[in-house]
């Protein structure tokens, strides 16, 4: 039952890593990207935060925008399955800013990782 639970984590992100035209699984469809930015605001930060992949982390605090970063150089650790565990200090994220991940039930963080720019993905206006 354990590996089936595993492998239901895993794969939103397989879905999402896939080659091939955006399906309703990507977080990122119907969405246009703005121009990046090296910090957001901790309001931005209290929504969803989710782990895309090795290299990938969104954070959704509403329906119209969703905030894309990508950390600096290599961040072992960084997977779907995992916690984010930010170190911000002051009130915005900023790109530089450390974050480290943890697998449920453990404790033991993984190695330090760098946030990357912040890019804005905004929903689409319809078209009437």
């Amino acid at each position: 039952m354990k590996t089936t639970r595993i492998a239901l984590l895993a794969l939103p992100a397989l879905m999402l890593t896939a080659a091939g035209p955006v399906t309703a699984n990507d977080p990122l469809a119907g969405r246009v990207a703005g121009k990046p930015v090296n910090c957001i605001s901790a309001t931005e930060t209290r929504g969803q935060a989710q782990i895309v992949d090795d290299k990938t982390i969104t954070y959704s605090r509403t329906a119209n925008r969703t905030w894309v970063t990508h950390p600096e150089g290599v961040c072992n650790g960084l997977a779907p399955n995992r916690a984010l565990v930010v170190e911000r200090r002051g009130a915005q994220l900023c790109r530089g800013d450390r974050f480290r991940t943890v697998r449920a039930p453990a404790t033991v963080p993984s190695a330090q990782c760098f946030f990357g720019a912040f890019t804005p993905y905004d929903k689409v206006a319809a078209r009437r």
